[in-house]
This record gives C-alpha cells, structure tokens and sequence, in this order.
C-alpha cells in the first residue's frame, strides 16, 4: 500500500493521491515522476544557480506544472514551484522539510501549498508553491529581513531576535499581529530543532497596501541533520543560542519583546499543546527513516519539556 508524498494518504498502488493531484490543480489527472535523477537535479541546480532568485545552501530548481502532459517541468525563468532534491550529504532533507511545514500548518502557521515528488530514482524531491508570484507574470514584492536590516547573505547571522521584533514594528502594518505570528514561529523553530532561521528566512509581503509576515518557508528541523549541534537558534536571544529556558523564550521574548498579553501567549502555548498528539501522529507515517523519526520525537519531547508544554 503506497502512501501518497502530497499528502500522505493511502493510495493504494498508484504514486499520488487523487487529494495530492487536486491540490496541485483541479485538472491534474496524473503526475508522472521528475526525468531527472536526483544528482542529476543538484547538477542542473549548480549549473542554473545564477538565474535562481531563491538561493540557499539546498540545491534548488524552478519548476512549472504541466497539468495538460501531467509533469513538473524544471525552467529557467517564470517557474512557480521550487523544487529541492536530496541532499548531498543529508539524504531526508526533502522529508525533514516536507514534514516540519506540516506540523508549522497543524498549529495554523501560514505554509504554501507544498510535498514531494518522485524522481526517477525513486528519490523523493520537495516542491513548494512560490508567494511570490501570481498569474501568468504578476510578482508580489517581497523582502527578506536581511534586506530590511541592510545585511548581505554573509552576516545574515550577525542579528539578533530582539532586532527582528524591532523590524516588524517598523516594517509591518499592523506590527501588533505580525509579533503574535513571530511569537509562534520561533516558539514552533525552537521546538522543531530548527537552528538556522536566519535573517532570510524570515520576510515580509505587502499585498493590496498591507505589509506582513509572508507565509512560511525553510521550516526543517536542521538540530537531527547535524551530527553535533552546537546551538539551539540561529540568531541570539538575550545574548544566547544555546540552553535555552521558558523564561527566554516566554517571558523575555513573549511578553516583554514582542509586548504580547498573557493570554494571546497562553492561546499559542495551548494551541502547541493540543497538537502534540497529532504531530507525534504524522511524524509516525512521515516518510523519514525510522531512526530519523525516533530522533525528531526524542528532541521534540526534550523542548517540550523545558517549556512545560504538556498535551
């Protein structure tokens, strides 16, 4: 019984589910698997690197869906999907990515429509849906907070939380709502292993007149890739990455940084809370490795803890 890499279902002998083929396009019949090899994707991604907007340390693709053949087909230009093949030398990338967006959207973090496809090794290749881009050519501006702040790619790390929050006061609209939803992010970051939130994986979109947190992207829990992680957060809060506490990230960054009210604190601890046991769920069928799944609860369970977070 196969399990379909969109959206986890059961779908009998076929590749996807017809949910998985709907949620790509509603005239999307069949997908046949990517023609390229997973090192053959990371070659075409050395090669296209300087025409990608998107960059990164994961090799990345743009793609576009051809519903009508029922294929991703990898571009130059124009492509609204992105796509990342494994890894060179961490093989789960696409299902540590594929399944930490997953549980960000249980507790009602904003993701775009995302999974995985087959390649024709049989290796599995996250795509995810561009924000950026609506219609045939419309692009939505969107700013990373490297950007905002004036950093380049290389001292993306040289920030702090506390001055992340002072760029949401003065970028976003209504700065107030925007800090609830930062709140919650590096609250789900920390709980997920995720080290490398960086300045440009954070961004804002502004869409008719408004500026605010774009949706979601990057969420992968980097702390089980890693051999020996030194740090628990990429960017220092309270002049620390590392041993971490409720009090520092509650207290501190909560209430007196983000300047929420205990009860909108409360509501996103709780809503964490209640998704315990159905994020334990997904990371059981997820398509990581038994031993990458043991170790995504084990370290899942370890945070919780230190924020007394019980379900």
């Amino acid at each position: 019984m196969n399990r379909c890499p969109i959206t986890y279902e059961l779908c009998g002998d076929d590749r996807y589910s017809r949910q998985g083929l709907r949620l790509l396009s509603p005239r999307l019949a069949s997908l046949d698997d990517l023609e390229k090899t997973a090192e053959e994707q990371r070659q075409e991604a050395f090669y296209r690197a300087s025409m990608m907007s998107v960059q990164g340390v994961q090799p990345k693709l743009s793609a576009i869906l051809n519903t009508a053949d029922g294929r991703m087909e990898i571009v130059d230009s124009g492509g609204r999907y992105i796509l990342k093949p494994q890894h060179d030398y961490f093989p789960e990338m696409p299902q540590n990515e594929d399944l930490t967006m997953r549980l960000a959207a249980i507790v009602g973090l904003n993701v775009p429509i995302h999974g995985m496809i087959w390649s024709k090794d049989n290796s599995l290749t996250y795509f995810i849906r561009r924000f950026d881009r609506k219609g045939q050519s419309e692009k939505i501006p969107v700013e990373d907070f490297a950007q905002l702040a004036g950093m380049t790619r290389d001292s993306k790390y040289n920030y702090s939380l506390e001055k992340v929050v002072s760029l949401v006061n003065n970028y976003c609209t209504f700065p107030a709502i925007e800090k609830l939803v930062l709140f919650k992010l590096i609250i789900f970051s920390y709980l997920t292993g995720n080290d490398d939130m960086h300045l440009k994986n954070f961004s804002v979109i502004n869409e008719k007149g408004i500026t605010r947190l774009s949706p979601c992207y990057d969420l992968v829990n980097t702390t089980i890739e890693y051999r020996k992680p030194e740090e628990e957060i990429a960017l220092p809060l309270r002049g620390r990455k590392k041993k971490l506490t409720r009090q520092i990230l509650v207290d501190y960054f909560g209430m007196e940084r983000c300047e929420l009210p205990v009860k909108s604190i409360e509501r996103v601890l709780e809503t964490i809370a209640s998704a315990i046991p159905a994020w334990k769920d997904l990371i059981a069928i997820s398509f990581l490795s038994p031993e990458m799944k043991d170790k995504y609860v084990e370290l899942l369970q370890v945070r919780l803890d230190v924020l007394n977070i019980k379900p």
